[in-house]
């Protein structure tokens, strides 16, 4: 929970107040001018006040503005330890992510991502928290703090899942003790595994299954039912991810919250995010900054500026040299290095610091 304690006004502010309500003191009862009823004497007495008043509204207004700029610090900073951006580069993979807040002139949301390199493969998560805004970021932050222990603790993504299911059921249960309704409080998740091999291992908890962009080609990952939200039902006792693939060299994989499909234009039709990714690749292969600049500028034409839910997206694109990695329907008789110029054994990762 971020607090903001409030600060009792000081002496400089209560100065101008101050002075703008003894001028108008001092000349209602001090000024001869203001004792006469005539015209000319209301006239510069109605002048007086207005200027007063005036003065008065200007000095709340500036005050209040400063209040609203210390208010956003507060909330830059709090996203910045709570949402880290991603690093660029990632064991070999290119990463890019962007969030856009629902509340207008707010810079946080409901929405959560984050890439980890570890020994196990590159792990990622997004997800999507019921609601939006600051009321929302607790749990964000919840979440993503047992995901990046978690992460690098358990070896399969199961137990993952499982960390982040009780790191969510502890948070509720403390925001019920603090009287705060959380009867429908629940999280769409999504979490990956990109293995050193280019292998795509998942486990998807309500959340929308990401694109695949291969050359000009965008399909999704994969089309296997997915699991509950995570805070609506327990977890089955078995956890198995789900095997989707391999990600190839110069492919990429976009992750998104359901508030880039579910986003509508003035007539009520949805955003068409596969239309879009195929109109940002279909002349020359692009970056994953360019990709998210192609999305988010189609996303507030298509909403007019006015998105009605936070969204998120993340793209990774396998930068790793090309090896042996064939594409389905190749053969490899040679089976060289998996990546060009590298041997075999992979050295281990370098430290880097719902479905409508």
């Amino acid at each position: 929970m971020i607090r903001m304690k409030a600060r009792a006004p000081t002496a400089r502010g209560a100065v101008l107040p101050a002075v703008w309500g003894g001028v108008a003191v001092g000349y209602r009862f001090g000024c001869p001018l203001a004792q006469q009823d005539g015209l000319g004497a209301r006239i510069v007495t109605s002048a007086v006040f207005l200027a007063v008043g005036t003065g008065l509204i200007v000095h709340v207004r500036r005050t209040l503005l400063r209040e609203l700029r210390q208010a956003r610090r507060v909330a830059r900073a709090a996203q910045s330890v709570v949402l880290r951006p991603p690093p660029p580069r990632l064991d070999g993979l290119n990463v890019a992510a962007a969030q856009l807040s629902a509340d207008r002139g707010a810079c946080v949301g409901g929405d959560l991502y984050e890439a980890v390199a570890t020994e196990h493969g590159v792990r990622v998560v997004m997800g999507d928290v019921r609601g939006h805004g600051l009321a929302a970021l607790g749990t964000v932050a919840a979440v993503l703090g047992s995901f990046r222990e978690a992460a690098h603790d358990e070896p399969e993504l199961g137990r993952v899942l499982r960390r982040l299911d009780r790191a969510l059921a502890r948070h509720l249960r403390e925001r019920a003790r603090a009287g705060h309704p959380v009867a429908e409080e629940f999280v769409t998740l999504l979490l990956l595994e990109i293995g050193r091999d280019g292998d795509v291992r998942a486990l998807n908890c309500g959340h929308p299954w990401p694109y695949r962009i291969s050359g000009t080609s965008v399909e999704q990952l994969t089309r296997v039912d997915p699991l509950p939200p995570l805070g609506l039902f327990p977890l089955p006792t078995e956890l198995e991810s789900h095997a989707c693939g391999r990600l190839f060299p110069d492919d990429s994989l976009v992750l998104f919250t359901d508030g880039a499909e579910d986003a509508r234009d003035a007539r009520g039709r949805f955003f068409s995010l596969p239309t879009v990714l195929r109109e940002a690749v279909r002349d020359h292969p692009v970056s994953p900054q360019s990709v998210l600049r192609s999305v988010f500028r189609a996303l507030l034409h298509h909403t007019a500026g006015r998105p009605t839910d936070d969204i998120a997206l993340l793209v990774l694109r396998n930068d790793r040299r090309r090896g042996t990695l064939p594409r389905p329907g190749t053969t490899d008789p040679a089976k060289p290095p998996l990546f060009e110029g590298e041997p075999v054994a992979w050295p281990g990762p370098q430290s880097t610091g719902r479905s409508r």
